[in-house]
């Protein structure tokens, strides 16, 4: 396959130099409004880029040590939600700020009686004159501490089938009536929340959509996860790879356990897998063809091997896994602030450890995943209910 991107002359690469060269140093308002922070959004948001595009510009922007906005749900789900379905109104008041990540979001979807199973979420909102009143819980809401804004979920007709009588709607998180309270993981991170919402009341034009119809943009807004075209660490996408693992090993002159040297080839021939399905993915992009299967097969994998991954790094640590911050270069015999054995630090270890739990718990279960991949991929008939 040819990942070649293309040369000084693509108009992207040309286009991109130039801006840079005036701003050398731009902020996250100007990269907003420039169309560079998501530039496969349509204008004016973005530039309407298409993949080879894209990865030109992903590849100038590294090149200039220019850093684009952090604001992963909002950029990644409710930013492409609003644009195809949000109004004149919404576009023009949340996309701009959102790039800029001058506001942040969450996403108020999952429910203590409705993670995976989505569609049975139970918050309600009911109509009152021009507002709506929200009233339930969320829980796992990433970012929320943070956040100005979330996506919101609610039941709008408690009568209507399962999957209908669901309306999807814009909730800021300063509302009376919210109330957020920390989850504290195992790895120690404040990242997870539960929300309260107790009669909570959105004004009419915080509603996405069609009432009743929200079930169909939370479609859109869960097939906006996006799949990085460059990451490949084991943490979904991020952190160390099971390469840098062996690295680490490799530098050290090596392991006589013939049981950890089986474990170590394992996750490393399961990573190069990993990684020419990645390529074909990059591959298809830069043929202008969709992803096929293969995108659904490699969040299955991955997972299940971020989990791996971490374990056998636990297993080269030895005794050292049982601290904080230690990782595979102490259990080799380095010292406890030396990291010339391995590019990343200890810590990234210990703590990517503890948080590969969640690989495949987040972002759909790996059952569901692979539910999805029998139906829609294999064409199996569907599960009992």
């Amino acid at each position: 396959m040819d990942l070649a991107l293309p040369g000084d002359d693509h108009p992207a690469r040309r286009a991109c130099r130039e801006w840079l060269a005036a701003h050398p140093d731009p902020t996250p308002r100007q990269l907003a409004e420039s169309g560079y922070v998501a530039p496969h959004w349509p204008r004016p948001w973005g530039l309407g880029a298409d993949p080879v595009s894209q990865l030109v510009i992903d590849e100038e922007l590294r090149g200039a040590g220019v850093r684009r906005p952090s604001n992963q749900i909002g950029i990644g789900w409710a930013g492409p939600t609003l644009i195809h379905a949000g109004t004149e109104a919404q576009k023009q008041r949340y996309l701009v700020p959102l790039l800029a990540a001058e506001e942040i979001w969450c996403q108020l979807f999952s429910e203590p009686g409705a993670g995976s199973d989505l569609a049975g979420l139970t918050t309600r909102a009911v109509r009152d004159g021009d507002e709506w009143v929200v009233s339930g819980q969320k829980v796992w809401t990433s970012y929320a501490h943070l956040a100005a804004f979330g996506i919101l979920l609610a039941r709008t007709d408690p009568d209507a089938p399962k999957h209908q009588g669901i309306s999807y709607f814009v909730c800021p998180m300063d509302a009376p009536g919210v109330t957020i309270r920390p989850i504290v993981d195992m790895s120690g991170d404040h990242t997870f929340n539960e929300v309260f919402l107790d009669e909570v009341r959105l004004p009419g034009a915080n509603l996405v959509g069609e009432v009743d119809k929200g079930w169909t943009l939370a479609k859109v807004t869960l097939g906006n996860e996006r799949v990085s075209l460059s990451g490949e660490g084991a943490l979904w996408g991020q952190g160390p790879t099971a390469r840098d693992l062996v690295d680490i090993v490799r530098r050290a002159g090596g392991t006589a356990d013939p049981l950890l040297r089986q474990r170590l080839a394992s996750v490393w021939a399961e990573g190069e897998v990993l990684r020419l399905i990645r390529l074909r993915t990059i591959g298809a992009a830069l043929s202008g063809r969709a992803p096929g299967p293969e995108a659904s097969v490699r969040k299955a994998i991955a997972d299940d091997h971020g989990q791996r991954v971490m374990e056998a790094a636990a297993a080269v640590a030895g005794a050292y896994a049982v601290l904080a911050g230690a990782g595979p270069v102490q259990g080799l015999g380095h010292g406890a602030g030396d990291e010339a054995a391995g590019a990343w630090p200890s810590v990234a270890w210990s703590w990517g450890y503890l948080f590969a739990r969640a690989l495949t718990i987040g972002g759909g279960t790996s059952e569901v995943q692979r539910n999805i991949i029998a139906e829609r991929v294999l064409g199996l008939p569907r599960g009992p209910r």
